[in-house]
């Protein structure tokens, strides 16, 4: 594992201290992982829905296409089902 140095406010380590004893986390670098893999999800979810949103449109969603989806299921939990 890789380490970085970073400098901080003392009202920031102050924080992040507080984080630390509060939420659980071992560290301060925990914590400071955790932010970074939150973020990263974020940045993930933020390019799929733009990729969504600039695709081609596609069948209505609407009652039929539950009713659809839920047939499947209901199919799928038949077939699947202990017997």
């Amino acid at each position: 594992m890789s380490t970085m140095n970073i400098s901080l406010p003392e009202t920031l380590k102050t924080f992040v201290d507080v984080q630390v004893s509060q939420r659980g986390y071992g560290t301060s670098s925990e914590y400071v992982r955790e932010l970074i893999r939150k973020d990263q999800d974020r940045l993930q979810l933020r390019e799929l829905l733009m990729n969504g949103a600039s695709s081609a449109p596609t069948a209505p969603v609407d009652a039929t296409y539950f009713d659809g989806l839920r047939e499947q299921v209901h199919q799928a939990a038949r077939t699947h089902s202990p017997r």
